[in-house]
């Protein structure tokens, strides 16, 4: 019966995320926010929507290593499973100074959460992560406009719009109860740690918004697009997630996470970096190594 809740949460969880995505933009377009805005700023932070809402709920609920796992597990899936799905039906190339940017960034998060293994994850660490997310957001401000007329996002009056943000707001609370209570009971029924079923379960289901979000724009052939949104969300998991996560109790990293995966997380990311830097694409040869990889890392954490 976990299993079948399981799968309900998932699917409220990503419904949420959605209505959320399309509410937001359309209202962004209503006032004649800049595309990039919404692009990075509502697009990015909406498919980040179901790793904040899991992670927040499991925090309260004295299960913080499960939110950690999510968090981590979900960038590792952004990261691999879902850019290598991107790449491996249209490479991406023409890769620009900003995107590059972007995955250094990515690469600075990760120290940031290799360093948070020897402090507390609290209401310091909520407020700067904050103030950082803030400030990335306002320097890509600055950058190149991101079209986004081609990622079919329908255009809804003002009222529609607001209405669909606070519904999907409820879809992810409800979905995110449903989806963390069900995994716990879970990862207690196999006896399997809760850092793993964060890493593995819920780190996959939250991140199915930006699988969806890359698949269709890899069909459309526009894959810089999926490419922000992937970097963009990482950024939003880690600042987004966690530093708000960090206002509703104190909790720290578990060992686990911080010898094995945090480094993987950092070692693939830097992976995507070098082919960004010197290649100057992510091709289908990044794409299957990826998927690959992925598998053999799901494989691992479970033996």
């Amino acid at each position: 019966m976990d299993l079948l809740y399981l799968i309900i949460g998932l699917l409220i969880l990503v419904a949420g995320a959605e209505i959320v995505i399309r509410g937001s933009v359309s209202f962004g377009k209503k006032f004649n926010i800049s595309l990039f805005a919404i692009g990075i700023v509502i697009v990015a932070g909406g498919t980040s929507l179901p790793e904040l809402a899991s992670s927040i709920n499991a925090v309260i609920n004295n299960h913080a290593d499960l939110a950690l796992g999510a968090v981590i597990g979900s960038n590792i899936a952004n990261l691999i499973l879902v850019m290598a799905a991107t790449t491996v039906i249209f490479p991406i190339s023409n890769i620009n100074k900003n995107q590059i940017n972007q995955a250094w960034i990515n690469i600075g998060l990760g120290v940031i959460l290799m360093l948070m293994s020897f402090l507390y994850f609290n209401f310091i660490f909520g407020i700067i992560s904050i103030i950082l997310l803030i400030y990335i957001m306002y320097l890509q401000f600055n950058k190149e406009p991101l079209n986004l007329d081609e990622v079919n996002k329908n255009e809804y009056s003002t009222i529609l719009s607001i209405l669909l943000i606070f519904i999907g707001i409820i879809f992810l609370i409800y979905g995110s109860d449903l989806f963390v209570s069900s995994a716990i009971n879970l990862a207690n029924y196999f006896k399997v740690s809760e850092a793993v079923i964060g890493l593995s379960v819920i780190a996959f289901g939250t991140s199915l918004p930006e699988l969806v979000v890359g698949i269709m724009s890899a069909f459309k052939r526009k894959v810089d697009f999926a490419l922000g949104n992937i970097l963009g969300s990482n950024i939003y998991n880690v600042l987004g997630v966690l530093g708000l996560s960090s206002f509703f109790g104190k909790f720290t990293m578990p060992e686990i996470l911080a010898k094995q995966d945090l480094f993987f997380m950092l070692f693939f990311t830097a992976i995507i970096l070098f082919f960004m830097f010197f290649a100057k694409k992510l091709g289908r040869l990044y794409g299957s190594i990826g998927l690959i990889l992925y598998a053999c890392y799901m494989y691992f954490i479970f033996i």
